[in-house]
């Protein structure tokens, strides 16, 4: 096989994989986002401890034993709306509303409850903040489509 016939190989290969991921990674990202919401809400629900039961405990936003399961609750309902393209907006809004609690928390603990170094080694409760944060850029990936059912065929 010529080089010139591999980069071409290579080059169909890349091009089908980018459209499959164009296709189905908004899709696949509500879904598996939703399917966290809902695992670890459902535990905040329960009582299993997590990393919020502790930044809960530290933040002092109410009683731990009332926050938490109610905090659950609502990662709940935002995991739901987001396996429904026609409930995105509410699942967005209500992530936002989620997310601004979590930049309270950033600025309201402690030094030493979020970093074992400032700022590069995060405690656990810390990496959950950071993951906080990371999944609001998520949230905006999928509000950008809200207004969009599906991708026009041959857009890359």
């Amino acid at each position: 096989m010529k080089s010139t016939e591999v980069s071409e190989l290579v080059s169909k290969a890349d091009s089908v994989i980018a459209r499959f991921m164009a296709r189905t990674g908004h899709g696949v990202e509500r879904l598996m986002l939703g399917g966290l919401f809902v695992w670890f809400g459902t535990l905040k629900v329960f009582g299993e401890v997590s990393a919020t039961s502790i930044v809960a405990k530290t933040v002092y936003i109410g009683r731990p034993e009332v926050t938490v399961p109610l905090l659950g609750a609502w990662e709940v309902m935002i995991g739901i709306c987001l396996w429904f393209h026609a409930m995105l907006r509410i699942a967005i809004g209500l992530l936002v509303i989620r997310l601004m609690g979590t930049i309270i928390a950033f600025v309201a603990a402690p030094t030493d409850v979020i970093f074992h170094h400032v700022p590069w080694a995060p405690t656990i409760q810390g990496q959950y903040l950071v993951k906080d944060v990371c999944l609001l850029g998520a949230a905006l990936v999928i509000g950008g489509t809200v207004r969009h059912r599906h991708r026009k065929k041959g857009v890359h």
